[in-house]
């Protein structure tokens, strides 16, 4: 299986053999692909990949205006015609996509940094139109006669584009879920079965009290909550709760509790929420809440959408006559997609 697209005038074809590229933590994958290029109508010009990682935050219609609707947080290009000597060898899926696009096909390869985001989109509201705010990956060819020059008008029909994805997977681990306590004015502790969890799992979180105060406890409420971090000339945080529950437990004075509880945080629950992240998605595939961001200790600060989860614990305490006060546990949560099988 490969993908394709040709150029409205049909000299430019992209072949890749994936539009979805991992980001293991410590290094991202390859994106190796293979452009075939007609040179019967180049003029003397040149032609280009370039690879994008953009930040789009508003409409597209305000790009006919002459407002630019998106800001690109990493760029590179690389001159694929007429070959520059000393470029590097095909990798097997260049050699395979080089047999299906024939004699005029030629390889470039681009390796992405660790420290761009994921593909994630900010949902939309149900009256919202046009695309997504969010965080894309675009693969472009093009005829020109400088790789970027502000000042060349490119035409439409000399280009043609793909879009990727830049993806995680939940990291294999065994270890023991997180664990939060507090001590006043009861002894709250919470803790989450696991470390990871994937997305549409139950998720399980064990609650207990030792309330050796003189207060009631009327209820506890848990959620999951969503942090989406917007990283781009300063630092925005948004927090949107994305499961909730509330359960009618009385915990008297002076006396104990344990209960496990199980949640599960689903976009299906979510789907009216405008603003909710959403892992990105290639046309109109199937999608699920964003997954947590993982990052290199210490790395460069990452800049676009960062996603983050945090469980909460709340127990509502009747500390006098119609007032009451919350006693609160928050725990992190790893959500994410599976590794699939032989990747």
């Amino acid at each position: 299986m490969f993908f394709k697209k040709t150029s409205g005038n049909g000299d430019l074809t992209l072949y890749l053999g994936k539009r979805d590229f991992v980001d293991h933590v410590t290094s991202v994958d390859i994106v190796d692909g293979v452009l075939k290029v007609d040179p019967a109508n180049l003029n003397g010009r040149k032609v280009f990949v370039y690879l994008a990682c953009a930040f789009r935050y508003g409409s597209e219609d305000l790009d006919v205006i002459g407002l630019s609707c998106r800001r690109d947080i990493w760029v590179k290009r690389v001159q694929v015609f007429p070959v520059i000597a000393g470029g590097i060898g095909k990798t097997p899926m260049q050699e395979a996509l080089v047999k299906k696009a024939g004699e005029q096909a030629h390889h470039f390869s681009f390796e992405m940094p660790t420290n761009l985001p994921c593909s994630v989109a900010l949902q939309p509201g149900p009256n919202d139109s046009g695309k997504a705010c969010g965080v894309d990956f675009e693969l472009k060819a093009y005829i020109a006669n400088a790789a970027d020059d502000g000042d060349e008008v490119i035409e439409k029909k000399d280009t043609c584009r793909l879009m990727i994805r830049k993806i995680q997977f939940s990291p294999a681990s065994t270890n023991a879920g997180p664990k939060a306590e507090i001590t006043s004015p009861l002894q709250l502790s919470a803790s989450l079965g696991k470390e990871n969890y994937y997305h549409g799992d139950p998720i399980s979180i064990n609650v207990k009290i030792n309330n050796d105060s003189s207060k009631v406890v009327k209820k506890i409420k848990i959620t999951v909550e969503q942090n989406t971090a917007v990283v781009l000339y300063s630092s925005d945080n948004y927090v949107k709760a994305v499961c909730s529950e509330e359960f009618g437990e009385t915990i008297n004075a002076n006396s104990t509790f344990e209960k496990e509880f199980t949640m599960t945080p689903l976009l299906a629950n979510n789907s009216e929420k405008r603003g909710i992240a959403v892992d990105g998605r290639l046309k109109d595939g199937d999608t699920n809440l964003a997954s947590t961001t993982l990052c290199e200790s210490g790395e460069k600060e990452m800049q676009g959408i960062i996603i983050s989860y945090k469980h909460a614990v709340y127990t509502e305490i009747n500390i006098q006559l119609l007032v009451f006060s919350d006693v609160v546990a928050e725990l992190p949560l790893i959500l994410m997609s599976p590794k699939p099988a032989g990747g």
